[in-house]
């Protein structure tokens, strides 16, 4: 599975754990995405949505 958001298409983003002695270890910061039944072009659909995008009414949920 693609962690995007099909109405932001916000994704993951990489970068560096640091700890106190300034190691360096790759991290990844993963968005919140829900599988929800949404319109899309006037048909509902499950799509993993961010949670951004339902609070913020960018996306029609269809129950």
């Amino acid at each position: 599975m693609a962690r995007r958001c099909v109405i932001c298409d916000k994704g993951s983003l990489a970068g560096n754990r640091r700890s106190r002695a300034l190691n360096k270890n790759r991290r990844a910061w993963k968005p919140n995405l829900q599988k929800t039944r949404v319109l899309i072009k006037g048909s509902p659909q499950r799509a993993y949505v961010c949670t951004r995008c339902l609070k913020s009414g960018k996306v029609e949920r269809a129950f």
